[in-house]
């Protein structure tokens, strides 16, 4: 069975995700580095459970890296993301096999990576996260660790992506 090239504009749609995750990202991170002081909060929801908190991370999830000298912290962590954006970039473009539904979800990995680069470029305290969520003792957290738009686009759907993969593979074998 023969894999048909998708179209240019099966290509492009996708990338105005891209292009709203990015926006979103950096206006609500605008928004919060304008109106909350550094490491205050800023508004609680729902009893606390949401919190808008504006924090800054110089490292990467988690504030892994945290500890490693700034010169190596801001190559690695602004030049590494850059090849994988690349990377996955160039999957997205030259992918014959991926549906539209998986060409949808790398194009928000694609806006969520780009986000947080714009962040690393531009905001050299580190990048802004603000999303405080209470995690309930779940895994040792209280709070799941503060995070963005761009982090949540990356998670959702890079994971989406991951299941529509396996998923895509299980039904095409059987």
């Amino acid at each position: 069975m023969t894999v048909q090239e998708p179209s240019l504009r099966e290509r492009l749609y996708p990338v105005s995700l891209t292009l709203a995750i990015v926006i979103v990202d950096q206006v609500t991170k605008a928004l919060v580095v304008a109106r909350v002081e550094p490491y205050t909060i800023g508004a609680e929801f729902f009893g606390g459970l949401v919190r808008i908190i504006h924090a800054r991370n110089p490292a990467i999830a988690f504030s892994l890296g945290h500890g490693l000298p700034e010169p190596l912290r801001g190559i690695l962590f602004t030049v590494l993301p850059i090849v994988v954006i690349v990377a996955v970039a160039a999957y997205y473009w030259r992918g014959r096999d991926l549906t539209a539904g998986q060409r949808w979800m790398l194009a928000g990995v694609l806006g969520g990576g780009i986000g947080n680069i714009v962040d690393r470029v531009i905001r050299t305290e580190g990048v802004v996260d603000f999303i405080d969520v209470e995690f309930f003792g779940i895994l040792g957290f209280d709070r799941w660790p503060t995070f963005n738009v761009a982090d949540a686009s990356v998670v959702v759907c890079g994971l989406a992506f991951v299941f529509a993969v396996f998923r895509h593979e299980r039904q095409r074998q059987g």
